[in-house]
């Protein structure tokens, strides 16, 4: 009988230690991460590069690991994807050992207990395309410096307890490629720096926090945009007054603000509303107008009066939610920053 032949072991050796110093930094560890054991190939756990043999994705979700993330996970150094989702006993803060992370293009950190603010150096991971930081408990200020990484495409620091006001430094995000914006269900407070409405953005929602002033300069009939939630806060301007991107539109939320004004006819050119029923009323009253709105589709994603924040903006569903009840709450968190085709 031949003799067997054992396969060389593609982990590197430098990868086998960082992930195994990760194993050993939780509490519960190793009842938990059975398989990260020495003479486990780490190539056969987790993505690695077919040239390098580097671990190139590391994601770990709904996971129960106890503790605060190590500084281990920045001797990951060939990570294109880093992903801690859905571990809520994951605590502390983001540590400053990620910035040794220069290839990685998706970075998230989501629904955790990870506390303290967005830090700063976060700038640094100059590849990064989209940057998840949602449904934390980070709070204070939002860094300007985020506004300098030349690649993002999506920005999420919604559902935390961030304060203060939008920088200004958004309105000047330099990626030519940001698509999508999000940063509902926070603390922001002021009005929405100016230069924000000269970015072309796809997505942007800024829904459920204590933002005032004027936020027509989002909208435009020359713009791109598909997606704009600003709901629940304290804008004030003219609605007659607004041009809006027919072309593009699938989701308006203006609810629950100081708005007033006809809505423009012009949203009736939204081709992209067109199979939504015609027909429907929905009657809005605030301290300064009421009015009957036709054409609902524009309105809440068919709510009114109610919240259906799943994320995902599929205007399909819009006429089967109006003739719900109006006050479902559906946040999955998951947000889509592809444009509409």
């Amino acid at each position: 009988m031949a003799p067997a032949v054992l396969m060389a072991e593609r982990c590197h050796p430098s990868d086998k230690a960082a992930i195994l110093k990760f194993k050993n930094s939780f509490s519960n560890g190793r009842e938990l991460l059975p398989m990260w054991t020495p003479d486990r190939d780490c190539c056969d756990i987790f993505d690695c590069d077919e040239t390098t043999n580097r671990i190139i994705d590391f994601s770990l979700t709904y996971s129960n690991l106890a503790g605060t993330i190590p500084d281990s996970i920045g001797d990951l150094t060939y990570l294109k994807t880093l992903r801690l989702h859905k571990m809520p006993f994951l605590i502390g803060e983001i540590p400053l050992a990620v910035t040794r992370l220069k290839y990685v293009t998706f970075f998230d950190i989501s629904w955790t207990n990870v506390s303290g603010r967005v830090p700063s150096f976060l700038a640094k991971l100059q590849s990064v395309m989209i940057l998840d930081l949602s449904f934390n408990n980070l709070s204070g200020p939002i860094p300007s410096s985020l506004a300098t990484l030349p690649n993002m495409i999506g920005l999420d620091l919604s559902r935390n307890r961030l304060d203060g006001s939008i920088p200004e430094s958004f309105g000047h995000i330099a990626s030519p490629a940001l698509q999508g914006l999000v940063l509902s269900h926070n603390m922001l407070s002021g009005e929405i720096p100016t230069s924000l409405g000269e970015m072309k953005i796809y997505q942007i929602d800024v829904s459920r926090n204590n933002l005032s002033g004027d936020a027509s300069m989002l909208f435009g009939s020359s713009k791109n945009t598909t997606v704009i939630d600003i709901s629940r806060n304290n804008f004030d301007f003219d609605l007659s007054r607004v041009s809006f991107m027919v072309d593009t539109l699938v989701t308006l939320d203006i609810s629950h603000n100081k708005i007033y004004g006809e809505i423009p006819s012009q949203i009736l050119e939204a081709y992209m509303l067109q199979s939504l029923n015609k027909q429907a009323h929905i009657q809005k009253k605030a301290d300064q107008v009421s009015k009957t709105v036709e054409a609902a589709a524009w309105w809440c994603r068919g709510h009114a009066n109610g919240d259906n924040d799943h994320g995902y903006y599929d205007v399909s569903p819009v006429l089967a939610s109006l003739e719900g009840d109006g006050d479902g709450d559906d946040d999955d968190g998951d947000y889509d920053f592809a444009p509409a085709a």
